[in-house]
């Protein structure tokens, strides 16, 4: 029988494996939202930092609900593998960056513990874009939010990412202790700062004293983050079993590539990220919008699209004559209506992502993409549909997408097979009965407050464009 990963000490040596000793480093980060892109990414970048310099620097990673990620990873001390698959084959590596893994459903005195501490210097998060409870009209909180709720109502007791902050943030200036750097790792537009009005705006309603505190004094660097991580199945588990010898609970599978773009704004320190490729700016903007309108926007066309036209991975609706050019074309399109970043070349990166979508190894499902479309919809294609109507650009690839994500929201294939949306705002979205035209789906979308802009449903052009696309995929299929 295969032993559990429990030591890096007995890796084979084509296992790469943490190059430090890891007690000898405390931990300096508490990381909200420990799951499979957190593995692949943020901790990535710190085991390649604690190698390179040093410095109290390790993780304590804390999942808002699940238990899963403690119980894989605690047997393991912290200990996984990460798979990086590429045409060139797969590479194993065994990460140490993690320090502890706690569930707050099950270890909340630990994780309070932790955020109160003063040796935590950084807070980071990869919560999901419908995690943090944002309305996205005000920029502050949505009260209907259920954790924003309940920890309105017993700020105390927090469950919630917002909650948790501003209690941890006024405990530690309670204390006489500097408050910790808040690092948004989600797929948000200017993260930080909207990461800032919405802790100040939970503040603002239940610890009014903290506002000016949490606006002036607590640093909220935006970031852009790029890796794709599959969802994690039993095969991931038996080739990291394969390449380590040992069996490993909680190994994750992605690609070679990674980028990390940071605002370099770390009152008090953090890690030498750059040792693992991240690059530090004054301002990350510019970088954010290109992932998110290519990329990201990319995806979420591209997972509606072949979702229904049964294409279960990325790579297969990459492999698809009809399918790819629209995805080459909504990468044109989107690149199209941003402004030129020095260094560069709009062209080369969609060709990049073209090649990163195709991967034969990277078993990417769409039905993972296309969840929570009501948070990814506005600013990976709205946003770019807006700025292209501005500029006087075509809104076909943008309408098109739209049309796909409308289509997505009735909850059925064209055979009638039925799917759970998986969105916050699936009840909302799902209007029954179900609209039969294009024109009635169109309009109870268009219904429904803050999700699609007002300048996008005034536009006779945009909406012809969407009508048009959406009849054709209710009348023949995707």
């Amino acid at each position: 029988m295969t032993t559990r990963l429990t030591s890096a000490a007995a890796l084979p040596d084509t296992v790469q494996r943490p190059a430090y000793r890891r007690e000898a480093h405390g931990p300096g980060i508490v990381h909200i939202g420990l799951g499979a892109f957190h593995k692949a990414h943020q901790a990535v970048y710190t085991d390649d930092a604690l190698a390179a310099s040093a410095g109290d620097w390790r993780i304590i990673g804390v999942s808002l609900r699940s238990t899963a990620p403690a119980e894989e990873l605690t047997p393991q001390d912290g200990l996984y593998t990460i798979l990086e698959r590429s045409s060139g084959g797969t590479r194993a590596r065994v990460i140490g960056s993690l320090a502890a893994a706690l569930s707050l459903r099950t270890d909340r005195a630990a994780v309070l513990a932790a955020l109160r501490a003063p040796t935590t210097r950084i807070v980071s998060l990869t919560v999901t874009e419908k995690g943090y409870g944002i309305d996205r009209r005000t920029g502050g909180v949505n009260p209907e939010h259920p954790a924003i709720a309940a920890d309105l109502a017993n700020p105390d007791a927090p469950t919630g990412v917002a909650g948790l902050l501003v209690w941890a943030l006024k405990a530690r200036r309670a204390a006489g202790i500097a408050p910790f750097s808040v690092l948004c790792c989600d797929n948000l537009p200017e993260n930080g700062a909207m990461v800032r009005a919405l802790l100040a705006d939970f503040a603002r309603r239940a610890a009014p004293e903290l506002v000016d505190h949490i606006e002036t004094e607590v640093a909220f660097p935006a970031t852009m983050v790029d890796r794709i991580t599959p969802a994690r199945g039993p095969e991931t588990l038996q080739l990291a079993e394969d390449l380590t010898g040992f069996q490993d609970a909680a190994a994750v599978e992605t690609e070679a590539f990674h980028q990390w773009v940071i605002e370099d704004r770390f009152p008090s320190g953090r890690p030498d990220w750059a040792a693992g490729g991240a690059l530090f700016v004054e301002d990350v903007r510019p970088f954010e919008e290109m992932k998110l309108r290519m990329l990201n926007g990319a995806h979420s066309m591209l997972a509606y699209t072949g979702f229904l036209a049964g294409h279960k991975y990325v790579r297969d609706v990459m492999a698809d004559a009809a399918l790819a050019p629209l995805v080459r074309r909504h990468l044109a399109a989107a690149a199209a209506t941003l402004d030129p970043l020095p260094g560069v070349d709009f062209a080369a990166y969609a060709e990049d992502l073209a090649q990163r979508f195709a991967n034969p190894h990277l078993a990417h499902e769409t039905y993972q993409i296309a969840m929570d479309g009501s948070e990814k919809m506005p600013q990976r294609v709205f946003a770019p549909a807006l700025d292209a109507l501005r500029r006087g650009q075509s809104l076909d690839a943008f309408a098109f997408a739209t049309a796909a994500w409308m289509r997505y929201t009735l909850g059925r294939r064209d055979d009638g097979h039925a799917y759970d949306l998986r969105d916050p705002l699936g009840a909302a979205l799902q209007r029954d009965p179900a609209p039969e035209t294009a024109v009635a789906l169109i309009a109870h979308l268009n219904s429904l407050p803050g999700l699609i802009p007002e300048a996008l449903q005034t536009n006779a052009v945009w909406q012809s464009s969407v009508e048009t696309a959406l009849n054709t995929m209710l009348r023949n299929g995707m």
